[in-house]
């Protein structure tokens, strides 16, 4: 088995458009397991969100969530690194969100506190399964009040101001945090580090398997530094156009088994 480790990222990826993984992805993952090989989800998502797929999937070992801010054991619990923005930058940058007007989301381990009631609330609990916490708009008061060191902060927005956003956040913060963007309405702030290429760099060292014995497959931009780092970097066929350029293979959209493919021709060497 040349590529002993594979990493997918979850909605946009492995996650069907409609919800769900689909039996073709179920089975591919099954199979490389059962061979010997590793399978690892590593999300934006916080753990709680994702942590029910990688149960349902039969997977041990690590998992990933925040970007990599949090890594930990499925079975046992057990936290491997535990990465959060310090209280009072996190209060500096809700602040700063706020005078945009932004619809703010901080994440505490797996409590969720959210500014706005509105639409964007509601798709995104229901999109993640999670119910955020009301806050007052100025979210920097509840952070400052209880001494919340954020995993995450992040911006919803409509998808014609995602880039704009990004852009801006990126010149105002990029040297000291992390930002990068999930799908079309999300903006991202994690501590510096918490990326998924350092993550997958971490699973690689945890399982004693060369980095170039690895596969790291996903489709926004936030996918990136996995897919630069893996001996293997895939793009989902879907993926955002800078991501497919930059990955060194191109699969089937995720509606279509895209994982599953590349599962069974590079981790299981099917001819396919």
């Amino acid at each position: 088995m040349q590529y002993k480790l594979i990493v997918s990222d979850f909605d946009g990826t492995l996650r069907q458009t409609a919800g769900g993984i689909s039996e073709e992805n179920i089975e591919a993952i099954g199979a490389y397991v059962k061979a010997g090989g590793i399978f690892a989800l590593c999300t934006g998502r916080m753990m709680s969100s994702i942590l029910p797929y990688a149960k349902r999937l039969g997977l041990k070992g690590l998992i990933v969530a925040y970007q990599g801010a949090i890594i930990q054991d499925i079975e046992s619990g057990q936290v491997f690194r535990d990465a959060r923005i310090p209280n009072a930058d996190a209060v500096a940058i809700c602040r700063c969100l706020e005078q945009g007007g932004n619809h703010i989301h901080v994440y505490d381990g797996d409590v969720l506190y959210v500014n706005k009631d509105d639409d964007f609330k509601k798709w995104y609990e229901r999109a993640c399964s999670v119910e955020g916490i009301l806050t007052d708009f100025e979210i920097s008061k509840r952070v400052e009040a209880k001494r919340i060191c954020p995993h995450k902060i992040l911006v919803v927005c409509s998808a014609a101001d995602r880039d704009k956003i990004f852009t801006e956040l990126s010149a105002k913060l990029g040297d000291k945090y992390y930002v990068t963007t999930s799908m079309e309405y999300l903006v991202e702030i994690t501590a510096k580090g918490c990326n998924k290429g350092d993550a997958l760099r971490f699973l690689a060292d945890y399982f004693n398997i060369p980095i170039a014995n690895t596969i790291a497959i996903g489709d926004n931009y936030n996918d990136l530094p996995m897919i630069r780092a893996a001996g293997l970097g895939v793009a989902v066929g879907n993926a955002e156009q800078t991501v497919q350029e930059q990955a060194d293979v191109v699969t089937r959209v995720c509606d279509e088994g895209g994982v599953g493919y590349i599962i069974r021709k590079y981790g299981l060497g099917e001819s396919l």
